[in-house]
């Protein structure tokens, strides 16, 4: 999963394309959506968009000064916040390891917990704890794994795991 070339450059593989279907398989009709919605998408590079997804999330740590072994917590919001508990939780569920940083980014509805190797992006971890929970992996710019979770104590239970797979091990490699 993830490597360049295992999956097929059609249209209905690209991550930003909503493929309603019936359980037959066939797609569902839509309303008509205006012609310049996607005159705004000509262009569009999906694999320009996922590394630009991977930088986005090392700015963070370029941003802030951060310790090996430990969070530094970022507010996006400033009213708006996830409530200490949470936070605290997460924390506990999800320790950093010795060798890595870690960036706890609160956006007031979910915690983005953002965990990178040294060197800076050589292995990326982004676990969102929220409404809606998932997991996502990188090795150098190859985006290598994705899982989403039922739910916020489903992440908490099944995230740490994860972290600790595709950081401390060598899964998740990318195909040569």
């Amino acid at each position: 999963m993830g490597g360049k070339g295992d999956r097929p450059a059609s249209l209905e593989n690209r991550w930003w394309v909503d493929q309603q279907k019936d359980a037959q398989g066939y797609l569902i009709d839509r309303p008509r959506i205006p012609l310049r919605f996607f005159r705004s998408a000509t262009g569009f590079d999906q694999d320009t968009a996922q590394r630009r997804l991977t930088d986005l999330n090392l700015k963070w740590f370029r941003e802030v000064e951060t310790t090996p072994g430990e969070w530094t917590l970022i507010r996006t919001l400033e009213h708006q916040r996830v409530p200490e508990p949470r936070m605290k939780k997460v924390m506990a569920a999800v320790p950093v390891p010795k060798a890595c940083r870690g960036v706890l980014v609160d956006s007031g509805e979910a915690l983005r917990a953002i965990v990178t190797t040294t060197p800076l992006g050589e292995r990326l971890i982004e676990l969102r704890i929220g409404v809606e929970s998932s997991f996502d992996a990188w090795v150098g710019v190859e985006w290598v794994r994705e899982v989403l979770f039922r739910n916020v104590d489903d992440a908490l239970r099944r995230g740490p795991r994860l972290v600790r797979e595709y950081l401390t091990t060598n899964r998740g490699a990318p195909i040569s």
